[in-house]
């Protein structure tokens, strides 16, 4: 908000302005020394969300003591060159508050996971293969044995299920190494099913695909209700777009407009105003009839792009495009980059990231509001050069978060960049799904949410 002055930032690097130098040094700065925040803006809950049962209602209505609950959970973590050490274990920890929360309720518990895609085939190692690398790690963060079995239905699924007594921890087998998973087949859900009483969905990253485990094992089971993780999900997600804290603002961003397009239809029916970022604004800027010179453009969308402009305009929704670019002369990090207005792009220039101009007006826009959701990068974050726009927007992100707003961060690519920036502490909730995201957002019903109890 004040004058930049060149003492402040230090040398500029060739090829930046000071501006967009300064910014980068300023969400440097912020990502270090900025205290993580404990308090938190929660969402009245909205009727849509409370139709469904939630682990704690679970618990209410029924004695957990000694009962086999199968939860679906996401074991999907990187594993490192020796195909056996997992090198980040989020996925694991966003599994341990439900199934402590079950285990000190007396039930059994038992694990079911896919891992990579392996398309039906049974693949000893790798991202594709057993889950036998996530056994000890899961020991570690849940303080109990785990036993593994070599399927996840079947004689010897059945046999280990029927052993297990209070406090006991099953994890099944990938459940991809049968290729009816991902096409729902019965068999298989039914075959899931004959090894618990109750079903607890806490894989959000797959509730929006209708599978065996996801899905039609549900409808094996005496009740079916969300974990923690998945009720966050819904409570923010839906909250936010459903019943939101207004002005509601959305920041939309990403490479291609094809992927966002219904999203942002279904967005121009609730925000106040939605700001656009990413490869696919050039496609916008088509649809102005703006040249582009070498940028990213999805000809099939140019019309598409046209009609939510005016389906904007119409609502009286602010949609915000940015009104200046970073251009590059090549693909790569160290392009030559210039600032130029939207319509002065020309030649054999590509936009790979926001201007400075736009970041300004952003912030303007994101002050305003009460509710924020960040979905997609404003430009190629991955390399350096054009990082700002995105690291800037996860900045005014925290700040949000600082005075009081919700904010919400869905996407991995989003999420990755907070993260990057150091401001994962800094926002109301981190989605732990990218497609599930963006179908919440557009108002779709998930099949692993639909398959749920009623509450």
């Amino acid at each position: 908000s004040h004058r930049i002055d060149q003492s402040e930032v230090g040398p500029v690097p060739p090829n930046q302005t000071m501006f967009a130098h300064a910014l980068r040094q300023a969400a440097r700065r912020s990502a270090t020394n900025t205290p993580v925040l404990q308090t938190r803006n929660h969402f009245h809950t909205t009727s849509a969300i409370l139709e469904k049962l939630n682990v704690e209602g679970l618990a209410n209505k029924v004695d957990l003591s000694g009962k086999n609950v199968l939860m679906r959970v996401d074991l999907n973590v990187p594993l490192g060159d020796d195909d056996v050490t997992v090198t980040d274990d989020t996925r694991l920890q966003a599994i341990v508050p439900t199934t402590k929360f079950l285990l000190e309720k007396g039930a059994n518990i038992i694990l079911c996971s896919h891992f990579g895609r392996p398309k039906g085939q049974i693949v000893e190692t790798g991202k594709n293969g057993r889950l036998t690398p996530v056994v000890e790690p899961l020991k570690k963060l849940l303080g109990v044995n785990v036993k593994k079995v070599d399927d996840c239905m079947g004689e010897t699924a059945e046999a280990a299920a029927g052993e297990l007594t209070a406090g006991d921890v099953l994890l099944l087998e990938n459940t991809r190494f049968h290729a009816g998973e991902t096409k729902n087949d019965p068999t298989l859900a039914a075959g899931l099913g004959k090894l618990a009483d109750y079903f607890v969905m806490d894989a959000f990253g797959t509730a929006h695909r209708a599978h065996s485990s996801t899905a039609g094992v549900a409808e094996h089971m005496e009740l079916s209700a969300a974990g923690f993780l998945l009720d966050k999900e819904l409570k923010y997600l839906k909250g936010a777009v459903d019943e939101p804290k207004r002005p509601l603002c959305a920041i939309i961003g990403g490479a291609k407009v094809s992927t966002k397009l219904p999203v942002i239809e279904s967005l121009i029916e609730k925000c106040d105003s939605i700001l656009l970022g990413g490869g696919m604004i050039f496609t916008f800027y088509r649809a102005l009839g703006y040249e582009v010179g070498q940028s990213m453009v999805e000809e099939e969308y140019i019309e598409l792009a046209g009609k939510l402009m005016k389906q904007a305009e119409e609502k009286g929704v602010k949609l915000i495009l940015p009104p200046d670019v970073v251009l590059a002369d090549k693909f790569a990090e160290n392009a030559n980059t210039a600032i130029a207005k939207c319509d002065e792009i020309s030649g054999d220039w590509m936009g790979l990231d926001v201007g400075p101009e736009t970041l300004e007006l952003f912030k303007e826009e994101i002050g305003q509001c009460n509710t924020i959701v960040f979905n997609g990068p404003m430009g190629v974050f991955e390399m350096e050069p054009f990082a700002t726009g995105t690291i800037t927007v996860a900045e005014l992100m925290a700040e949000a978060t600082d005075r009081g707003a919700t904010t919400i961060v869905g996407g991995g690519d989003s999420v990755a960049a907070v993260n990057q920036a150091g401001l994962g502490s800094r926002v109301s909730h981190i989605s732990t799904g990218g497609g599930a995201s963006l179908e919440l957002l557009e108002g779709k019903e998930l099949p692993g949410v639909a398959a749920l109890s009623e509450a």
